[in-house]
């Protein structure tokens, strides 16, 4: 899921800010109360509402794949899945699913045109 855009908090630390009681502020911008005392101590320790990165380790996979990709594609972009995920198993011996493949080329705005 993804946050809430800057915008919205901006709005709301500014409403709560100017006074306007944070029950009111809740009910007009749908955000809950611990999200709204949330922003303001966010707010008032960083002076920013940028969103924060979710935590979690980074990718093991992803970093090379999206180095040896570009190539693999440039030469047999209209491979199945399937046969992109054996490749990569066969060059590196580290086995990916369809969906991180598709999450990886999606990534690299790859798009597929059918050769006729």
């Amino acid at each position: 899921m993804r946050g809430y855009s800057e915008d919205l908090r901006s709005r709301v630390v500014a409403a709560v800010m100017s006074g306007t009681p944070r029950e009111d502020v809740v009910w007009r911008y749908a955000v809950s109360l611990a999200t709204i005392k949330r922003w303001m101590k966010q707010w008032r320790e960083t002076g920013d509402l940028a969103l924060k990165r979710s935590p979690g380790r980074p990718s093991v996979k992803m970093g090379p794949l999206l180095a040896a990709l570009p190539a693999r594609l440039a030469e047999h972009g209209d491979a199945r899945l399937e046969d992109q995920c054996a490749w990569w198993y066969e060059q590196t011996r580290v086995a990916v699913s369809t969906a991180t493949m598709s999450r990886a080329i999606a990534r690299l705005d790859w798009t597929r045109k059918n050769s006729h």
